[in-house]
């Protein structure tokens, strides 16, 4: 999950942000109304939200504070848009969770549970968030929706969660809010919940966990369809070293959804099974074709700088230069027309250079393969923008830089982009401040294909 910096909360419906711009010059956000925070709040959620509990603290005290500054039936549709349309976890239920602190919101929550909640573990999730300052009495309207909620998931969703150590088992909730049943059946598979007597579902950890034979596990699961997208990508090493036939493996990967797999996803997949390299760029490409673009011309901007090589954490394979890699493949796609620039060097001997549009794993060969004769040194942001604008003869209607916002230049020359829109996308922290206003009109903390809806959300 995305931060932003320290910020000032008024208590009327106007709020304004004190952040800082990448190299820590200061600037101040733009004043906005509570709806708009919110929303950019939400929106900035997409590019870290896996990691809602390590380090996304500060976004989601400003959604706390903001929720009840916005009209009730408006903050249930921005908790129903980033479930539904953006597919973020965490961030609703936090919505949620703030509409029933409030009388004047929370007659609606009863309604919004139940089409927030869309996995079994959300159940838990959400009285986790409820009670995170201590336990409490339920609401009404918390019963009402979690109970209706879950009418959304069978014995299989139910019994794939319910054995996940968490503070709170589903079974717990189950207890707190007596839901009514549907049908017979419905009520014998809620008995079997809360007496811890579900069948076990048949997933690749449970079959691997009893020893069964490795091979015939990974051919059963993929035949039967076992697998979601990311674990079927992350088991593909495994499945070739258990002697899984080559030919069945790319039937299941022919078959798989990846809408909602990053390029980093591929790349890493890639990278420890490449014998199904051409099947994995197939399915990546299948997957950013739904994706909304981006319209005009872009230039995005990798930093191919020494600290760019650094791993993204200290557990990470990748390299900071990996990650803004599988990001110019996402641009190459998602871009009606871009231009993708390479960038390095020292003061003296400072180099960019124009990227063929290689697209795919091609590009982020092509991509490291530039970063040799640039030389490693740092990023000189103002230098590398001014050789681009005299380079283009365009207009440019946005400019990305993808860095790590360690930029050599600050002491002497601030950038001056030259795009109707600029951004710079910072992968080096979960916590740096997202800017309105200033020298970029958003500075992004995060990586993921969130920084172009982000963006997207910012010019509609």
């Amino acid at each position: 999950m995305a931060s932003i910096n320290k910020k000032k909360l008024k208590t009327d419906s106007r709020v304004d942000y004190d952040t800082r711009v990448a190299g820590g010059f200061g600037a101040f956000a733009a004043m906005q109304d509570a709806e708009g925070l919110l929303r950019r709040s939400v929106m900035a959620c997409l590019l870290w939200e896996d990691n809602f509990y390590q380090g996304g603290e500060s976004i989601a005290d400003s959604i706390t504070q903001l929720v009840p500054l916005v009209e009730p039936a408006t903050a249930a549709e921005i908790a129903r848009e980033a479930r539904q349309v953006q597919k973020l976890r965490h961030v609703p239920l936090l919505i949620g969770v703030e509409m029933a602190r409030h009388k004047s919101h929370r007659p609606f929550v009863g309604t919004l549970l139940p089409q927030i909640i869309t996995r079994a573990d959300q159940l838990s999730e959400f009285l986790a968030l409820y009670w995170r300052d201590g336990r409490v009495p339920l609401a009404k309207q918390v019963k009402i929706g979690l109970a209706q909620a879950f009418k959304n998931f069978d014995a299989y969703q139910l019994a794939k969660y319910k054995g996940l150590k968490k503070e709170i088992a589903l079974r717990d909730v189950l207890r707190l809010v007596h839901p009514i049943p549907d049908d017979d059946a419905q009520s014998a598979m809620w008995k079997q919940l809360a007496d811890d007597t579900l069948p076990t579902p048949d997933t690749w950890e449970v079959a691997l966990s009893r020893g069964d034979d490795k091979r015939e596990t990974w051919e059963r699961l993929i035949i039967n369809r076992k697998l979601g997208a990311l674990a079927y990508l992350r088991n593909l090493r495994n499945m070739e070293a258990a002697g899984v036939d080559h030919d069945l493996i790319r039937t299941g990967l022919s078959r798989l959804n990846g809408r909602w797999l990053l390029p980093v996803n591929y790349v890493a997949a890639a990278k420890h099974a490449p014998r199904f390299e051409a099947e994995l760029e197939a399915l990546m490409f299948q997957s950013l074709s739904q994706l909304p673009k981006l319209a005009g011309y872009t230039i995005f901007v990798i930093d191919t700088s020494g600290s760019m090589s650094a791993r993204v954490s200290g557990k990470s394979e990748f390299r900071r230069r990996d990650v803004a890699a599988a990001m110019a493949m996402l641009a190459l796609e998602l871009c009606d027309d871009v231009a993708i620039y390479a960038t390095g060097g020292s003061w003296d001997t400072h180099g960019t250079a124009l990227v063929p549009n290689r697209r795919g794993f091609g590009l982020r060969a092509t991509i490291n393969e530039a970063a040799t004769p640039l030389g490693g040194g740092g990023i000189f942001t103002r230098q590398c923008l001014e050789y681009i604008r005299k380079k283009e003869k365009r207009p440019v209607d946005r400019i990305i830089v993808f860095s790590d916002s360690q930029d050599c230049d600050r002491k002497n020359k601030i950038p001056n982009p030259f795009g109707t829109r600029n951004y710079i996308v910072d992968v080096s922290a979960h916590t740096r401040g997202i800017n309105y206003e200033g020298i970029w009109d958003a500075e992004v903390s995060g990586w993921s294909e969130g920084f172009l809806k982000f963006i997207q959300s910012i010019e509609a």
